[in-house]
């Protein structure tokens, strides 16, 4: 009793919300994430001025992501938290530098890419390690085999997936997957089918993790679509069940063209919109 009373003074003094008696510290973070998002999340778009002046929780979640251990933790608790982590240590990264003076030609104005290393060299200490967020996209999240993960993502940018209002929870992260998922056919960013130019422009995620999308999807495409190559076959399947009747009958003609759209890198920032 006396220890739980420290960790609750504790927490209490950064700012974090103290565990009821079925949870642990884990889930207390994961609370106070939760509240950041429900309050400059909106619509996939993100209130960084405001999150930049208001910081603390953002900070006490990421200050205490290197010494948590998924080492008896189950599959749902790890994408939970590896979703989150990264999804979090985005926001920080943005609001560091918020605004991001102009670095690149390369990029938009206003992008997180503006931002030096931001994904390839910034270490940010997860789980005991020492980790870029590249290397928790292109080593970790492989290895739960979904690449649902990837659409998850909030990269900080307009062409990711829509940032939700709420933390991933492994109580109902299948549910909150399947729900980004479905985003997807309704989401331009991700999908949209030119019936007038006979094109299928998707998101570049699927190209950027073809191998992971093709292991995942390829072989649930329908047989009529066996000549395309493993990569259109997975975003066919993976897309097909969600559409319209009109557009599953445009697509059951086959003779329409898959492109990868440019990813757009404009930040997601609500701030003076």
């Amino acid at each position: 009793m006396k220890c739980r009373g420290l960790i609750v003074v504790l927490l209490a003094a950064f700012g974090m919300a103290a565990p009821t008696a079925q949870e642990g510290l884990v889930d207390a973070r994961r609370r106070n994430l939760d509240q950041v998002l429900d309050l400059y999340v909106r619509d996939g778009l993100v209130y960084y001025r405001a999150l930049k002046s208001d910081r603390r929780l953002l900070d006490a979640y990421i200050n205490g992501l290197g010494d948590v251990s998924l080492a008896s933790a189950g599959r749902e608790e790890q994408m939970a938290f590896w979703l989150n982590a990264y999804n979090a240590i985005v926001l920080r990264t943005v609001i560091d530098s918020y605004p991001a003076p102009k670095r690149s030609n390369e990029y938009p104005v206003k992008s997180i890419r503006q931002v030096p290393g931001a994904f390839e060299t910034k270490k940010h200490q997860v789980a005991g390690r020492s980790l870029t967020l590249d290397q928790i996209e292109q080593t970790i999240l492989p290895g739960f085999s979904d690449p649902r993960l990837f659409l998850a993502l909030g990269r900080g940018a307009v062409g990711s997936g829509r940032l939700r209002s709420e933390a991933y929870d492994p109580q109902s992260i299948e549910k909150q997957l399947s729900e980004s998922a479905s985003e997807c056919a309704t989401h331009s960013q991700c999908l949209v089918i030119d019936r007038a130019t006979n094109k299928v422009a998707v998101s570049s995620v699927f190209s950027w993790r073809s191998n992971e999308f093709a292991s995942a999807y390829a072989d649930k495409a329908p047989a009529a679509f066996s000549t395309r190559s493993p990569i259109e076959r997975a975003v066919i399947a993976f897309v097909q069940p969600r559409l319209t009747a009109i557009e599953k009958d445009f697509l059951a003609k086959n003779d329409f063209k898959v492109e990868f759209a440019k990813f757009d890198w404009s930040l997601n920032d609500l701030t003076g919109r």
